[in-house]
């Protein structure tokens, strides 16, 4: 999107502190996360870190919105409290 665009950006460096955040308030792995959500540990470090999985050519996943609704329902909050964090101001 064109940053002179009237839809504001959204913040995924607040979503992925978040999530890091709601795993690390519950004292979480990646591998606990994974196996209670059922989203792959590559896949949910690459959405919590911003990095990509393994080419570094490529960009990391955002998650999908099913990988998103899992994490949510893994960690007892509704989908739209944890995607609220993508209209944080920057």
């Amino acid at each position: 999107m064109p940053i002179d665009s009237p839809v504001p950006e959204p913040n995924f460096d607040a979503l992925r502190a978040e999530l890091s955040r709601l795993r690390h308030d519950r004292g979480w792995s990646y591998d606990q996360l994974a196996a209670r959500s059922g989203v792959g540990r590559a896949t949910l470090v690459s959405m919590e870190s911003g990095k990509p999985r393994r080419n570094p050519n490529k960009p990391a996943s955002r998650g999908s919105i099913e990988s998103w609704y899992r994490v949510a329902q893994a960690f007892d909050v509704t989908l739209g409290e944890l995607l609220a964090h993508l209209y944080v101001e920057r």
